[in-house]
């Protein structure tokens, strides 16, 4: 439970999960370029990266459990990640934009407790106690918005939409031959607006800044989340590129308290269509 610091490696940077480092951040890479029929002005991108991020926050995985602090280093959870996967999708067409960004993180961390001593209880001494807490994350922002201003020397697009989540643990328990595990799950809707830009430097190196705030009681007191990259292209179709995200959310509802931030660097690759 005390394992949610994202971590994700991309299948297309490493050939999938060897990888195993990261998340998503929206829109890290740079402006598609326009597909080659004239008739069309739509464009589209897909980005898988990774996101090397740390975990600080309060959680409070089951309802009306204690408040866990946490702070974990990216490195800190590198062998407890069982699956992972990010990516993100940018479409346009003329001047109205969508963007997706999706994560999904599978955790397992796993204690043991013991020998025991002898106790007043019906256990044996030196008895062992195993525990182990299997974490499941989802997280999915969608959003559409419309291009504000369109020049050869800078882009800027307003955005609106979505935050999902979906968040499930389960606490698993043996000793002396007998095993017992308990699970709970629990989810939100957040809606968000933000903004994304875009700036060309040379024929093949850009900045890009992409920032959304959201929540506002609906779900969450408040979510947030900033990413900003340096862009490289490789070919037409190519690129990559390297930055900073972080991604922040208070919630606390119904006898559940997630309120996190994720921060850390991104890499990623993207395929223009």
């Amino acid at each position: 439970m005390n394992r949610y610091a994202i971590i994700l490696v991309l299948a297309g940077l490493y050939g999938g999960e060897a990888a195993h480092a990261a998340d998503a951040a929206s829109g890290q890479s740079e402006e598609p370029a326009p597909v080659v029929d004239a008739t069309s002005t739509w464009a589209l991108q897909v980005t898988p990266y990774m996101w090397a991020a740390g975990l600080k926050g309060e959680i409070s995985p089951f309802r009306r459990a204690p408040t866990i602090g946490i702070e974990k280093s990216f490195s800190d959870v590198m062998d407890d990640l069982n699956f992972g996967g990010f990516v993100n999708v940018w479409a346009r067409y003329d001047r109205f934009v969508f963007s997706g960004d999706m994560m999904y993180v599978d955790t397992t961390d796993s204690h043991a407790f013991g020998p025991l001593p002898a106790l007043p209880i019906a256990v044996p001494p030196g008895t062992v106690i195993n525990g182990s807490v299997d974490s499941k994350q989802f997280m999915a922002t969608l959003q559409g918005g419309y291009r504000v201003v369109d020049t050869p020397d800078f882009t800027l697009d307003a955005l609106a939409g979505a935050r999902f989540w979906h968040i499930s643990n389960d606490v698993t328990v043996s000793a002396l031959g007998m095993s017992r595990t308990y699970g709970e799950s629990f989810g939100w809707v957040d809606p968000v607006v933000g903004i994304r830009a875009f700036l060309p430097l040379t024929d093949r190196l850009s900045v890009q800044a992409q920032a959304d705030v959201g929540g506002f009681g609906v779900g969450a007191d408040i979510t947030w989340s900033a990413l900003a990259t340096v862009n490289y292209t490789v070919t037409d179709h190519l690129s990559i590129s390297a930055g900073y995200k972080v991604l922040d959310v208070d919630y606390a509802r119904a006898g559940h308290v997630y309120d996190t931030r994720l921060s850390g660097p991104v890499l990623g690759m993207t395929l223009r269509f």
